[in-house]
């Protein structure tokens, strides 16, 4: 595989390639197979890239459940797993998981874990991501763990899954994380490698001070 699949993961249960696309936006290979995370068409060609065998969608916001980005990457036998209100959204058959339920797919099993704001609101007052709303997903090929936090704050939850061997984490406001809940949520993970997506602007070499050199950020 070449090195534009993304970045390569030795795991027990055989190489996984990692491709931020954009956003939060994020293509996975493995075994022969392809995983679309949220895919988005403001952020890539789906047209272009390969046919998803598995698609994730962590929430019903448009630029995480866009139908014109996932009809382009599905083909006849694509399984789709999604928050119960993106499921009703998504081509009859979807799994539709909620926070705490867990899954199997060709092997793989797939964690749906909380992801949502404690602090900012919408002008109306209400959260921008309600509690068990959204979903962020941990999958396990073998011994190896990739954690996709879909859109959140720092949530106390987040220590439950502590020691992730990649992250995403999203950093924009008003929707998500400010640098400060940022730096505390990749403490309380402790990941191996993180990767901040969803943002606005990063300055990498300031976070990598703040979060310390246990964690390398992409």
């Amino acid at each position: 595989m070449s090195q534009e699949q993304g970045d390569l993961y030795k795991t027990s249960a055989g190489d996984v390639y990692v491709l931020p696309l954009g956003h939060g936006s994020v293509q996975i290979r493995w075994d022969g197979k392809t995983i679309q995370v949220d895919p988005y068409s403001a952020v890539a060609e789906y047209e272009t890239l390969p046919k998803a065998d598995l698609v994730l969608i962590t929430h019903d916001h448009y630029d995480h459940l866009d139908k014109k980005a996932w009809s382009a990457t599905q083909k006849e036998d694509t399984v789709f797993i999604a928050s119960p209100s993106s499921a009703k959204e998504l081509p009859q058959g979807a799994i539709a998981l909620s926070n705490g339920d867990s899954t199997q797919w060709q092997g793989i099993t797939i964690d749906a874990v909380p992801a949502y704001n404690m602090v900012h609101k919408q002008p109306n007052g209400k959260f921008w991501h309600p509690k068990g709303w959204g979903n962020g997903y941990v999958l396990h090929f073998g011994d190896f763990r990739l954690y996709l936090a879909g859109d959140t704050e720092n949530i106390p939850e987040m220590a439950k899954i502590a020691g992730v061997d990649v992250a995403f984490m999203p950093k924009n406001l008003p929707y998500t994380m400010t640098d400060e809940m940022f730096v505390d949520a990749a403490k309380r993970l402790k990941p191996k490698v993180l990767y901040p997506y969803h943002y606005e602007t990063v300055d990498k070499i300031k976070l990598q001070s703040a979060v310390g050199k246990d964690t390398v950020i992409k």
